[in-house]
């Protein structure tokens, strides 16, 4: 099992120990059991979409100060299905890799099934503070009058939003960059998902009305998915353009501009890892449990805000170095 299983991971050098020690492993037999039952990875990914917002739901009760025990189940239940989407969304990837069926709307659906998780969860934990807010007001010394009531929810609405665009989908939009980039380095362009707008606007004006609208509205996202990537890294940009320059394509530099590269980024790749699932859903877990989920979207906003920071300054003053070199 253990090279079957090392043949369906991107790389061990982007997971972290959780993900290639126990989630990963269990991702396997999931995904040997789907190949038998010819179950498509597109599949799996819609499924853990459904998961992750359904988890939204039992998100929007309070835990067991605020509801006992029913209100407590609830939230287990939320953290349970939330567990299912993501080891649904780390299936359908090694999945792709086991059967050969992988495609650009597996990529695209992919990158999107997390930001579609979050939107409703998101949305329930503002409301959820609307119901449940003594903890909080209590710090606050406010009465709990219905004006402090709407008004308070507003300001957690804008840190909801500030922490699901800014924050999460910027964070982890630039993690998934960061793990393309660390493959294209160590694998090349067959063993990476490195895309770029260009090639993606290309695909999007060769697509005609016979091309489903769905796939169509996907590929758009896609456009505005890779270009923010990009306007973040500029010394990266800058690095490849001047590969591109001059070796005339970035599968052809040598070897020893890879290893340069690689050393530099793998130390940065357990930062990386704290952008993703595992680390930030555990303070979404622990802050529901405790009853006070509106401060998620305070750590989203200042601590993973300072991760994301250090990751992506230190990625891109490497870069600047080697681009500078050639």
């Amino acid at each position: 099992m253990n090279e079957k299983y090392k043949a369906t991971l991107k790389s061990a050098e982007t997971e972290d120990w959780l993900d290639y020690h126990v989630i990963r492993p269990f991702c396997y037999y999931l995904s040997c059991l789907f190949a038998r039952l010819d179950i498509h990875p597109n599949t799996v990914t819609i499924a853990s979409m459904f998961f992750g917002a359904g988890s939204a739901y039992f998100s929007a009760h309070g835990s067991f100060y605020y509801e006992q025990a029913s209100g407590l189940i609830c939230n287990l239940i939320a953290i349970l299905l939330l567990l299912v989407a993501d080891i649904l969304d780390c299936t359908d990837g090694q999945l792709a890799r086991m059967t050969g069926k992988k495609s650009r709307m597996g990529r695209i659906l992919d990158g999107a099934a997390g930001f579609i998780w979050f939107f409703p969860i998101y949305s329930a934990l503002v409301y959820r503070f609307y119901l449940h807010h003594d903890i909080e007001f209590a710090w606050l010394g406010l009465s709990d009058t219905p004006t402090n009531a709407l008004i308070a929810t507003g300001v957690v609405f804008l840190l909801g939003l500030i922490s699901g665009i800014k924050g999460l989908a910027g964070q982890q939009r630039l993690a998934d960059y960061y793990i393309q980039v660390h493959l294209f380095f160590l694998k090349g362009e067959k063993g990476s998902e490195l895309d770029n707008s260009k090639r993606q606007r290309e695909i999007y004006a060769g697509m005609t009305s016979d091309t489903p609208l769905v796939e169509r509205l996907f590929q758009k996202s896609y456009i505005d998915y890779t270009l923010n990537q990009e306007k973040v890294t500029p010394q990266f940009q800058r690095l490849m353009k001047k590969i591109i320059e001059k070796y005339g394509s970035a599968d052809k530099m040598p070897q020893s501009l890879r290893d340069d590269f690689r050393s530099q980024s793998l130390p940065l790749m357990k930062w990386n890892g704290l952008l993703t699932f595992n680390f930030r859903s555990f303070w979404l877990f622990l802050f529901c449990l405790i009853d006070i989920p509106a401060m998620n979207f305070v750590f989203e906003i200042f601590i993973m805000w300072l991760i994301y920071i250090y990751v992506n300054r230190r990625h891109e003053r490497f870069s600047k170095a080697i681009a500078d070199k050639l």
